[in-house]
């Protein structure tokens, strides 16, 4: 057996700022996917995918309990898929920020939920809203508080607005400049980040008045102007934009960038050679870099590895 491909997803703004209803955007990344798959003979990896998938599938049972309006699962098909060696076979790296998770819940949602809303049909946004509710709970399994986002982007492998916690709608995005300068591009940290952590640092720091008020005087400021220029395509306001942030992320939210980026970071706010931002909830994994022209940013960046994953 191998059920359906579930994407990873990037969120291109929004990390930390969602929290706090500034909008954001999350857009499907289809370098990585994973799907269920049973095999005769089973690596220790996919030995390891199947005994989590068994500790899922009771956090499941308990959700069903808990929550039955919510959402049910036909746990007898589960089970024996379990039993059979089911595991959750992907090529999404873990801990990178690109939403592993996410597709392993949208997978087991699509294959087991009864009565599941699907890609299909007319995508209000109650209906929108109730799926992010439900991988919300569901993917809370694997890191404490879950916005569902994740789950939600690569269940639906389209673009999601986030305008706040209650209004999301699928979003077209400008599509891509073939052959152009501007690039949006994944550089890789080379170390794994942990979420909860991360969430533990910036849920602490919400605590005190100054940092509340930069959150949404500074950041979700320049985030929510970010989103706004993407979404219409205005790349000389989103690169002006997109320095603020880069800025306001570096004096803000130190713990979360890998020490050994933090004069990367500068070196881009003040060359404008490319800017960074937090990928997910950084601590490692990847970061998200934008720049004008891609040619200077791998020159100022050539001891790293750059994924390109939208030109501009």
């Amino acid at each position: 057996m191998k059920g359906p491909l579930f994407y990873s997803k990037i969120l291109l703004f929004g990390e930390y700022g969602i929290i706090k209803d500034s909008k954001g955007l999350s857009i499907p990344y289809n370098f990585y996917n994973g799907a269920l798959k049973v095999d005769e003979d089973p690596s220790g990896e996919a030995q390891k995918s199947n005994r989590s998938l068994k500790r899922f599938a009771d956090y499941l049972e308990e959700l069903q309990a808990k929550m039955p309006e919510l959402v049910q699962f036909n746990f007898t098909e589960l089970k024996a898929d379990i039993e059979k060696g089911m595991y959750f076979d992907s090529s999404i790296p873990q801990g990178y920020g690109v939403g592993s998770s996410g597709a392993l819940v949208a997978a087991i949602y699509d294959e087991y939920a009864v009565e599941k809303i699907t890609v299909l049909e007319n995508l209000t946004r109650e209906k929108l809203l109730k799926l992010k509710k439900i991988f919300g709970e569901m993917e809370s399994f694997f890191h404490g508080k879950s916005s569902g986002l994740d789950p939600l982007n690569s269940y639906l492998s389209i673009p999601i607005l986030i305008n706040s916690k209650d209004n999301i709608e699928p979003a077209g995005i400008p599509s891509q400049t073939q052959n152009g300068k501007g690039a949006v591009f994944l550089l890789d940290s080379g170390s794994v980040g942990e979420t909860a952590p991360m969430v533990n640092i910036f849920m602490e720091n919400m605590k005190q008045e100054p940092f509340r008020k930069m959150l949404k005087d500074q950041f979700v400021k320049h985030t929510d102007a970010c989103v706004d220029d993407f979404l219409k395509g205005d790349v000389k306001s989103l690169f002006g934009n997109m320095k603020k942030l880069s800025h306001v992320v570096l004096d803000n939210f130190k713990p979360m960038i890998p020490d050994q980026f933090h004069k990367l970071w500068k070196n881009g706010i003040e060359t404008n050679d490319y800017y960074l931002k937090l990928c997910g909830s950084g601590g490692g994994g990847y970061i998200l870099g934008f720049t004008e022209d891609i040619e200077k940013a791998r020159k100022a960046l050539k001891d790293y590895r750059l994924e390109v994953v939208y030109n501009f």
